[in-house]
């Protein structure tokens, strides 16, 4: 069911995921239709957003998706042709190279987010091997998952959530799920100690910054804790998987093709993971 908060003015869409009894009062837990928010509401705060408003607003934001994915393939684009010129020698040479782009782990508490951004990570080019993980298993499962498929880049996201009413925006509990991709990343730097060894993203809607940068992120979510697009991760990822490993990223560089900008992504400067290597010649067979 696709309903919206009348509390909030419907600002977000949800999907609901369950109804519990939560301080003695029924609530639906809520998923976030196009943002890594996760939310409980009471039920006579629900209303149904029908299937023409759900379709006006999905237009915006395919619009916006749209113009983010434009805007990356050019940036990927204008790296390969920066390749292309440096491996021919300024064009001297026939091309005669081939590229090996990052292999990218993508670990989501969101079985739907998941296969939208498999999707995108198709049409970008991008490897990748994705799993549903529910975000409080995380930390269990990535360093068995690092060791089965050696990575360059990993991705710890789902959803997340700051309550005010649980504390202020510096304590890590009153935050839904960002100590599971803190412990997560823990495990994962436990494995692969070295920032430029292994690129992390983890993080989700309003998540805590400061500490997932801390616990070994190159890159996360929400430096002001605001909503994050479900598709933002694979931006990210995209720009690192295809940046050759002897640059630097500078982080604007990667944020300001993102849906969310600054004010919900941020990081630390990274060296990028594609690699170019030559001569480029196909086997033959001995018949041809």
């Amino acid at each position: 069911m696709i309903v919206g908060r009348l509390s909030h003015q419907c600002d977000i869409i949800f999907r609901v995921i369950d109804i519990m009894e939560i301080d003695g009062q029924s609530k639906a837990i809520l998923y976030g239709e196009d943002y890594r928010l996760v939310a409980d509401a009471p039920l006579e705060d629900l209303v149904p957003i029908t299937q023409s408003e759900r379709s006006k607003r999905s237009s915006k934001v395919r619009l916006l998706e749209e113009k983010s994915l434009k805007l990356f393939r050019q940036d990927i684009d204008l790296l390969r042709l920066e390749q292309e010129y440096k491996s021919t020698s300024g064009y001297l040479t026939e091309p005669n190279y081939f590229q090996i782009p990052g292999r990218v782990l993508h670990l989501d508490g969101d079985p739907s987010y998941l296969r939208k951004c498999l999707e995108l990570y198709k049409k970008l080019g991008v490897t990748v091997y994705g799993f549903h993980c529910n975000e409080k298993d995380m930390p269990i499962h990535v360093g068995p998952l690092i060791e089965q498929y050696r990575p360059d880049v990993l991705v710890i996201t789902g959803h997340d959530a700051y309550t005010k009413s649980k504390g202020k925006k510096t304590d890590i509990n009153a935050y839904r799920h960002s100590k599971y991709f803190i412990e997560a990343v823990k495990e994962a730097r436990k494995k692969v100690p070295h920032l430029d060894q292994l690129v992390i993203f983890a993080g989700a809607c309003q998540s805590h910054f400061e500490s997932l940068i801390l616990s070994g992120a190159n890159f996360a979510s929400s430096p002001l804790r605001v909503n994050i697009h479900a598709l933002d991760p694979v931006y990210i990822v995209a720009k690192i998987s295809f940046t050759p490993f002897m640059e630097r990223i500078r982080v604007w560089d990667v944020l300001r093709n993102t849906l969310t900008g600054d004010k919900g992504l941020g990081g630390v400067e990274t060296k990028g993971v594609l690699r170019t290597g030559m001569p480029f010649k196909p086997v033959m067979d001995d018949d041809e």
